[in-house]
């Protein structure tokens, strides 16, 4: 069981400069990114300082650190107001590894740098990946050794349903545009869950691979994406079916995947060989690969469309890729286990 030892308003804030890199002098400012779609903040959950990570991308620098008090969040979700961010306390291990089991879901105001929320689902979960609806504002966290996805109100902070998945490991989710689907990536059973999230029921199992890992959707919905990380081929599932359409060769093994808002484009990262890799979705075949800082893991595109986020675990750093001009464009100092992403939008 985790105990919190700090008072609910301890807040670590650091303002951070970004060392001297190829690149620095880039900035992504609100002309290049189109105005409002690109205008925002970055969030990344820096698992080695278990921190939330706020990043300017106008900047190009990590501007604050807020201490999560607990151990650890790997992941983060912005809510669609731009105001809070919500951070999943996962555990101290990885999955399908020994170690604590989490049980907390913090909640950090991004104006005051606090946490003002703390919800306890009331025993260890193991809970992960938070996504928001697109339609009904739920927020919805894999909660993995329930084998459930929790369906929570995030005004009120409490709990509202449950969604079984029928697999063990369901770690990460992705949701339909309509907000009637959701897809969990279920690791160590290498499987995809098909959930109804109006009916709060599972519909179907897909077997994918022997070891899965991260998911992501086409921008229509259509195909779903996971990696397989028993070789390196990336599985593209039809969603209507339910089905695996076809398993796209890559250079390395993947991992984390996102598409582009056109739906051109699949940015896909390969950790085992510190490389991002751009599927052609038409095609379905990768046509460029970036060299970037080592073990790349979670791709955020920026809404706007004209460049991604990649969190490089290692390294500690977020690679930023400019997708008009096809190149790395600047290297943005996180914090260590730099993980999961999300982007908090400014009105």
């Amino acid at each position: 069981m985790l105990t919190r030892t700090l008072s609910r308003n301890l807040c670590v804030t650091c303002v951070l400069l970004a060392l001297d890199m190829p690149g620095a002098g880039f900035a992504l400012n609100a002309a290049e990114s189109g105005g409002e779609d690109g205008s925002g903040l970055l969030l990344v959950a820096n698992k080695g300082s278990r921190t939330l990570g706020i990043i300017d991308p106008a900047v190009g620098r990590q501007i604050a650190m807020v201490a999560e008090e607990g151990v650890t969040g790997h992941e983060v979700a912005a809510s669609p107001d731009g105001k809070r961010a919500f951070v999943p306390i996962y555990g101290n291990a990885g999955v399908g590894s020994a170690g604590t089991d989490g049980r907390l879901l913090r909640v950090i105001d991004l104006e005051t740098r606090q946490i003002v929320g703390t919800l306890d689902f009331g025993k260890g979960v193991r809970p992960h990946c938070a996504v928001f609806g697109p339609r009904n504002g739920m927020l919805y966290v894999t909660t993995e050794l329930d084998k459930s996805v929790t369906v929570i109100d995030p005004q009120a902070l409490k709990v509202v349903g449950r969604i079984p998945t029928g697999q063990a490991e369901s770690h990460m989710l992705a949701i339909t545009p309509d907000g009637r689907r959701g897809f969990t990536a279920n690791v160590g059973p290498g499987t995809v869950s098909v959930l109804d999230l109006e009916a709060k029921k599972l519909l179907a199992v897909i077997p994918v691979c022997a070891t899965a890992q991260r998911i992501s959707l086409s921008v229509d919905g259509r195909k779903a994406f996971t990696s397989d990380q028993t070789k390196p081929q990336l599985a593209v599932i039809d969603t209507a079916a339910d089905v695996v359409k076809t398993r796209v060769v890559l250079p390395g093994v993947g991992y984390g995947t996102a598409a582009t808002p056109d739906g051109k484009w699949l940015v896909v990262a390969m950790p085992g060989i510190n490389e991002v890799g751009v599927l052609d979705l038409e095609a379905m075949q990768v046509v460029r690969t970036f060299v970037v800082p080592k073990a790349p893991q979670e791709v955020l595109i920026r809404p706007d469309g004209l460049a991604a986020y990649v969190s490089c675990d290692t390294s500690g750093q977020v690679a930023v890729i400019d997708l008009k001009h096809w190149k790395v464009e600047k290297l943005i100092n996180a914090g260590p286990g730099a993980d999961g992403l999300a982007w908090a939008r400014k009105d």
